[in-house]
């Protein structure tokens, strides 16, 4: 039996300043940083044997900083954009109070909490799951169902998508599901895939 970490990046500067993000490149405030050295304290009993995290920034920047925090900086890192945050199109680096005051809050409320529905020129959270899914099941669940510890540094909604898979959660269910900056989520998989426990920080 082994263990998938989950861990979203910690607080980016446009996190706190309320933007859109998506795929924009933008760097782990000192809130962010600090986040990311708890999480590692959270894991230094448990040995990891392989990490994967997107090619943003914000959390290749919130892996390195666990890792070392968690006194095991020699872990091979496979980066890739399958697991990137939701691409949030014509709505990435607008402030979300200023996009609800020109559009309305139900249109802003349906662009980033329905399933189904994408924000102009960006991607719903069915899109995300569409690529982020399939990359879990196809790259990285195989790597857990050897054996190894993993642990995954991704995004809000690429976090989501991959926990809807190990929760089985409805569509409906996935959208009330809020994944914290920088509290990894631990569950315990057998070797046929099989979710066995889960277990989140506080």
């Amino acid at each position: 039996m082994a263990k998938l970490i989950l861990v979203r990046h910690g607080q980016s500067q446009w996190n706190l300043e309320n933007r859109f993000t998506g795929w924009i490149d933008i760097p782990l405030t000192d809130t962010g940083r600090e986040e990311a050295r708890r999480a590692g304290e959270q894991l230094q009993d448990i040995h990891i044997d392989q990490a994967f995290t997107s090619v943003l920034n914000r959390a290749i920047e919130t892996l390195e900083i666990a890792l070392g925090s968690a006194e095991q900086p020699d872990v091979p890192i496979i980066r890739d954009q399958a697991i990137n945050e939701r691409m949030y199109g014509d709505l990435q680096g607008l402030n979300k109070d200023e996009v609800a005051a020109q559009h309305g809050a139900a249109q802003v409320k349906i662009w980033r909490r329905s399933y189904d529905i994408a924000p102009p020129n960006g991607e719903s959270l069915k899109d995300t799951a569409a690529r982020a899914i399939p990359y879990f099941e196809q790259h990285i669940l195989p790597v857990v169902k050897s054996g190894k510890n993993v642990l995954v540094s991704a995004h809000g909604n690429s976090l989501r998508a991959i926990v809807m898979k190990l929760d089985n959660l409805s569509q409906a269910e996935v959208l009330e599901l809020n994944i914290p900056n920088g509290v990894p989520i631990i569950y315990e998989i057998d070797n046929d895939g099989s979710v066995i426990s889960k277990k989140q920080f506080d």
